[in-house]
């Protein structure tokens, strides 16, 4: 386990600079401004935490264990993030033939995983690809905020959409930013995700 104020922020599992598309500005400030904030402002409020009684009050409570589970799912989504770029955007193997079954076609998939993009386009919010543990099924999430992520899954495929992912490169051209998501998605990273999710999905049902 990780010891509460002790959460250390993980370095980019690629050279900024080889993407395709995403500059190297770009993707070290998103790094170091909005992940590694994340990681700190997590350390701190968990450390805030450790200091609450049955005498705190209510709200500063709730305050606190918002801002816990905030913090702690755009530290998680972040890591994913970066973790599943770095590639070169080539969809092949168990994961094509996986989201050919699921939507009909992975082209089909692809197109379902932009359009929620493009609906987050302009604000702020994640897509996910998940595999859910409930349904044992792969699902598309889109959601606005960094709380409100599938309760029970393994993430596969994230997609930061918070502008600050995209306007330093593309302004409020979003769809121009998820083109060049696609360019380097990782697959080999969302696969080897897959395969553990299929591993707890199976121990979960034994």
């Amino acid at each position: 386990g990780v010891a509460p104020g002790d959460h250390k922020i993980r370095d980019l599992p690629f050279q900024p600079g080889k993407l395709k598309a995403l500059s190297a500005a770009m993707l070290t400030s998103h790094h170091t401004n909005n992940y590694g904030g994340a990681v700190k402002n997590l350390n701190k409020v968990e450390l805030e935490l450790a200091k609450i009684t049955k005498d705190t009050p209510g709200f500063q409570v709730a305050a606190l264990r918002e801002r816990e589970l905030t913090y702690t799912n755009s530290m998680i989504l972040h890591e994913q993030y970066f973790g599943n770029l770095g590639g070169d955007g080539k969809l092949s193997g168990v994961i094509e033939k996986r989201l050919g079954g699921q939507f009909g076609s992975a082209a089909r998939w692809e197109e379902l995983f932009r359009v929620t993009g493009m609906s987050l386009g302009g604000g702020s919010g994640w897509v996910i690809l998940d595999l859910n543990f409930a349904t044992g099924d792969l699902r598309i999430y889109g959601t606005s905020g960094h709380s409100q992520s599938v309760a029970f899954g393994e993430p596969l495929l994230v997609l930061d959409m918070f502008e600050h992912a995209y306007a330093m490169d593309y302004g409020a051209a979003h769809a121009k930013y998820i083109d060049a998501f696609f360019q380097n998605v990782h697959w080999g990273e969302v696969e080897k995700r897959l395969a553990r999710g299929d591993k707890a999905l199976q121990a979960l049902r034994t």
